[in-house]
């Protein structure tokens, strides 16, 4: 039986979390002489030397419209690694408490569970990059809190199986979080509108990818309001920034262009699978529900030497489990897919010739 008193570390339950001086009224005012900001202002940004809204309220109000949810159900990070980190910081003990990934999988699980000096457990994804759900299940015990899983994934691209996932949500009493940074691009539909039937259910996205907004680093949090609320008494006062907020609350009202944009990607990103199936020694294109397609390529790395002497740079996954001689190549713009189609047609000419 899931219950998130029992999860959530006893001195997180007992903290009191930093009271900013905006936490301490409410309504409207016009003279803030609370926060001891610098009331002159910067000489060339006057207008950001007050202290950013630490709820980001406006935001969450927007995202409530677009994801159908109640701002309630939603934590702002600097970065989705931000929500990955308190995470790890609410709900597990270091040096005893333990978590599941499902490699390959994006690294940032790995690397925040050892800087909490949490154990990571590994229930590696079967040959076609699906849950291996009996050794998953077989590595969970009492002091199990957080299975990490990615759909869709990176660096494979493809989205986990959903009624896999679902088979995990309702097998597990800790807290599984379902990164869907890629989202966007997939056919799978979000989980975010499963919160009410799974009270164990975090879901992670960002502005990164299909918004195009990397620069910002605004990530998302989604799950019931019981644990939003332990995210937030464990969050820095202001972790998104006046800039970041203003930004991003322009770029929300873009919807319709975001749609169009993700459309025009995926598009190219068939476009450019269907190229690289056909060059020479090409071994696989692994299906995608991503901005990225995982190519499996004889001397990938020699490949990935090549294009960097042409001012390309992909991502060598070579030395990932399951990925060996694999190349992750994000969907470009028009030019840059053919500039980096053109440097393959050159690296196969000068092999070809001997």
């Amino acid at each position: 039986m899931f219950n998130l008193d029992q999860l959530t570390r006893e001195n997180i339950k007992k903290l009191t979390p930093y009271s900013s001086a905006r936490d301490e009224f409410s309504g409207e005012a016009k003279v803030f002489l609370d926060a001891n900001e610098n009331s002159l202002g910067s000489p060339l940004l006057k207008w950001y030397n007050r202290y950013p809204d630490p709820h980001q309220q406006l935001i969450k109000q927007k995202l409530s419209t677009i994801k159908g949810i109640l701002p309630e159900h939603i934590f702002l990070g600097n970065g989705s690694d931000e929500c990955i980190d308190i995470l790890f910081r609410c709900f597990c003990e270091p040096g005893k408490d333990n978590v599941i990934i499902c490699p390959p999988t994006y690294g940032m699980y790995e690397v925040s569970a050892h800087i909490n000096d949490v154990e990571i457990r590994k229930a590696p994804l079967l040959p076609d990059f699906q849950l291996d759900l009996v050794h998953l299940e077989n590595l969970m015990d009492a002091n199990t809190k957080l299975i990490w899983l990615c759909s869709p994934n990176n660096p494979t691209g493809n989205s986990l199986n959903r009624v896999d996932i679902e088979m995990v949500l309702n097998n597990f009493n800790g807290i599984v979080v379902i990164d869907e940074a890629y989202i966007n691009f997939a056919r799978q539909k979000s989980f975010v509108q499963e919160l009410k039937e799974y009270p164990n259910l975090v879901v992670l996205q960002t502005l990164s990818k299909a918004w195009g907004l990397a620069g910002l680093r605004l990530g998302m949090a989604f799950a019931s309001q019981s644990i939003i609320e332990v995210m937030n008494k464990v969050k820095p006062p202001y972790n998104i920034n006046q800039a970041t907020q203003e930004l991003v609350l322009k770029a929300l009202e873009e919807v319709g262009q975001v749609n169009d944009m993700i459309k025009l990607l995926v598009d190219m990103r068939e476009a450019l699978a269907e190229v690289f199936a056909s060059m020479p020694t090409v071994e696989t294109v692994y299906p995608s529900d991503a901005n990225f397609i995982l190519v499996k390529i004889a001397d990938a790395r020699k490949v990935y030497e090549f294009l960097l002497t042409k001012g390309i740079v992909l991502r060598d996954r070579s030395n990932v489990q399951l990925c060996e001689n694999c190349l992750r190549i994000t969907v470009g713009t028009e030019q840059e897919n053919t500039q980096l189609v053109d440097a393959m047609q050159e690296w196969y000419n000068s092999h070809a010739n001997g």
